[in-house]
């Protein structure tokens, strides 16, 4: 996998080049300032883009708002952003406008073996992920007269896979049930969170973004 690190921390963009060449995939170029990342790209064209979230120079949402913008111009490059703490409403932003491909993580979670290529991966694919930390919050905080409350709690815990960017085998897998219980929680979450046939080919980006947005 080809990628580009925007972090300007050199010790982050270091270590991500680090871990990341240690895991099979080529770096090819780190960058510390955001402006140089559409240039970059056009370049180098990689597979996957890595950001920092906080970076130069108002250290408050750059990563989210470059993230957005290479979405508009590439829409099939991955784009994983990166960030300290968790703050559902970067996840929601960077996926209102129900496509794939784009994820945020907390950096701690990047540390576990092979939680980064496994990310990347599915970005790189076309899928999704979001942060379990992040998840688990908006599980916690989530109030009545919200759509979800429609959903059993089996079909909860299959959407809350589907934000952490699992198929349909690797929920089943981490369910214990079969691939077909997974298919029949999945078009019920559809339904009942009235995502139409016409919506077919990003229905589940468009769950989770009903998952992720703010009360």
């Amino acid at each position: 996998m080809r990628v580009i690190v925007v972090d300007d921390s050199i010790i982050v963009r270091e270590g991500l080049r680090r871990l990341l060449e240690a895991e099979g995939h080529e770096v090819v170029e780190t960058l510390a300032r955001p402006e140089h990342v559409d240039g970059a790209v056009a370049t180098a064209r990689p597979d996957v883009v890595i950001l920092d979230i906080r970076m130069p120079p108002t250290f408050t949402d750059e990563g989210i708002r470059i993230a957005t913008s290479l979405r508009s111009a590439s829409p099939r490059l991955g784009i994983l952003v990166l960030s300290q703490y968790v703050v559902p409403e970067y996840a929601t932003r960077l996926l209102e406008r129900g496509t794939g491909g784009t994820g945020y993580l907390l950096k701690d979670r990047i540390l576990q073996p092979l939680q980064l290529s496994q990310a990347i991966r599915r970005l790189a694919e076309g899928g999704i992920v979001v942060d379990p930390d992040v998840v688990g919050e908006l599980l916690v905080l989530r109030q009545g007269g919200d759509p979800l409350d429609r959903l059993t709690g089996q079909e909860r815990q299959v959407l809350r896979l589907m934000a952490e960017g699992l198929s349909n085998k690797g929920i089943a897998q981490r369910l214990y049930v079969s691939g077909n219980t997974v298919g029949t929680h999945v078009r019920h979450i559809f339904q009942k969170l009235e995502l139409t046939d016409a919506t077919a080919d990003n229905r589940r980006v468009l769950a989770v973004v009903e998952f992720l947005k703010d009360r």
